[in-house]
């Protein structure tokens, strides 16, 4: 319980109740100062200091009030010398904080994703193009590549002051050709609030650009091993150079924080409402045209009667897209490279929308997107790029149950695109109709194990393939894929 009178009335009273010699007794009262409010409480707390112990008088004892007003007097110095002495203590701590600066207020965190893939059957010599353990001996790179570190994250974060927050992740397991396990920036950007209530604010950098749930969920808190391709396919490594505005109401950023806190597989605050320029090329690519792409999203979380969360979203984005072109083996053995014609030399129509729906698993939970729209695309026909139509989503329903073993989450999705990836060499097309029955058990906080079901039946856009098959060739699959991610936080 807190006392807020004035300092010396309320020292005074003190001394007039309290402080009387002798061994402590259990109707002894403990004194705590809060070093923030100067208030003094009975309870100790966070930021509070102990001024020590004092004895209520008895009830039954009296004394001339002069005698008593006498007595007190020492006792009111001697409080008064250690609030004193607490205040110099805090005036030192408070000096030392402001020479130490913005390290007082920085994080450090990551997570680290091992994996192993085990072909069940079908089509030999495939790819798996967002991750490499994915494949068999005739696959590119001349070898069985069952074992992969697929993420290994470094997350610096921090405040400095009340108007500006950092933040920034380099990814230690990237590839850079034939090599793996390379350093690569995936966020380095500044919030500048501008407002102290942090309900307005600026992003400025490399980071995420808003648009889907799935693409703004970390892959720490992801049930499926992959992104979606349908949309992750918008934007490349999910991330981009630029500016976005964010705007997000107290009472949602304190929704955002209890589905965080609940553990629930949240995407993030990424702002209720967002809107954003970029370059367009996609995360570490220089732009290669001066028209910037525009994108919105808006999304609203609500709080069921039952306790339950859910979300809901809308976004959009447009803008024009250079693909980079290159050499590929078609049909017949022969190699080609596509052509774009001169008018879209810098670039085709890149423009999508998308809708996003997500009941939290509390237990059960469901989760969905799909989007439509336009993109840069191979036609083989006529060994050129092109704008295409695309559409696709995915569907997942999951299952949260807690064990005396740790947390249980079994899902299945099923997901299905029909478009091209842009970000791609020669933005091939992808026809996807993909299916994932898996589970992840979270051991510990520190400790998450996934195991899933593959069945795929995609295209293949990693090209070189050297068995006989044209590059882009559909291939149908089967897989078992698993994974061991530690969090270091």
């Amino acid at each position: 319980m807190p006392f807020s009178l004035p300092r010396r009335p309320l020292l005074l009273a003190l001394a007039l109740l309290l402080a009387r010699p002798g061994v402590a007794a259990e109707s002894d009262l403990q004194l705590y100062l809060d070093t923030t409010t100067r208030q003094l409480y009975a309870e100790p707390g966070p930021g509070r200091v102990s001024l020590g112990t004092f004895r209520p008088v008895a009830s039954t004892e009296t004394a001339p009030a002069n005698t008593t007003t006498a007595s007190s007097i020492p006792a009111v110095a001697a409080l008064e010398t250690r609030v004193d002495q607490q205040d110099e203590k805090l005036a030192t701590l408070t000096a030392a904080q402001s020479k130490s600066g913005w390290t007082q207020n920085m994080q450090i965190r990551g997570y680290l994703q091992n994996r192993y893939t085990e072909m069940l059957g079908g089509d030999e010599a495939i790819n798996l193009w967002a991750d490499r353990s994915v494949g068999d001996q005739n696959s590119l790179a001349d070898a069985d590549k069952n074992y992969l570190i697929r993420r290994a994250r470094v997350i610096i974060q921090g405040d400095i002051g009340k108007r500006l927050s950092f933040y920034i992740q380099p990814d230690l397991a990237s590839s850079a050709g034939t090599t793996g396990q390379v350093a690569q920036l995936r966020d380095a950007y500044g919030d500048f609030y501008l407002t102290e209530d942090r309900v307005h604010r600026l992003r400025v950098g490399q980071s995420k650009v808003p648009y889907g749930f799935e693409n703004m969920q970390s892959s720490s808190n992801r049930l499926a091993l992959d992104r979606a391709d349908s949309l992750n396919s918008a934007v490349r490594d999910e991330r981009d150079l630029g500016v976005f505005y964010y705007y997000t109401p107290v009472a949602i950023q304190a929704l955002f924080a209890e589905i965080n806190t609940a553990g629930l597989k949240h995407s993030g605050n990424y702002g209720m409402f967002g809107l954003g320029l970029y370059n367009g090329q996609g995360a570490n690519r220089a732009d290669r045209n001066d028209n910037q792409h525009v994108v919105t999203r808006l999304t609203y979380p609500w709080k069921l009667a039952s306790g339950q969360y859910l979300e809901a979203g809308v976004q959009a984005y447009t803008g024009e897209y250079a693909p980079t072109l290159g050499a590929y083996r078609s049909a017949g053995n022969q190699t080609r490279t596509p052509t774009v014609a001169a008018a879209d030399e810098f670039g085709l129509k890149d423009q999508r929308v998308g809708v996003s729906f997500m009941l939290y698993p509390q237990p059960f939970g469901l989760q969905g997107e799909w989007n439509w729209g336009t993109t840069p695309g191979l036609d083989l026909a006529s060994n050129s790029i092109v704008e295409q139509s695309l559409d696709g989503g995915y569907l997942q329903a999951m299952y949260m149950a807690k064990t005396a073993l740790g947390t249980v989450l079994p899902f299945v999705r099923w997901q299905y695109f029909d478009g091209a990836n842009k970000a791609e060499t020669n933005a091939p097309v992808n026809r996807v109709n993909d299916l994932e029955i898996g589970v992840e058990w979270q051991i510990a906080r520190e400790v998450e194990l996934a195991a899933v079901f593959h069945r795929m039946r995609r295209n293949n856009l990693v090209t070189g393939n050297r068995a006989g098959r044209p590059d882009y060739a559909e291939f149908e699959a089967d897989a078992l894929r698993l994974q061991l991610q530690f969090n270091y936080q």
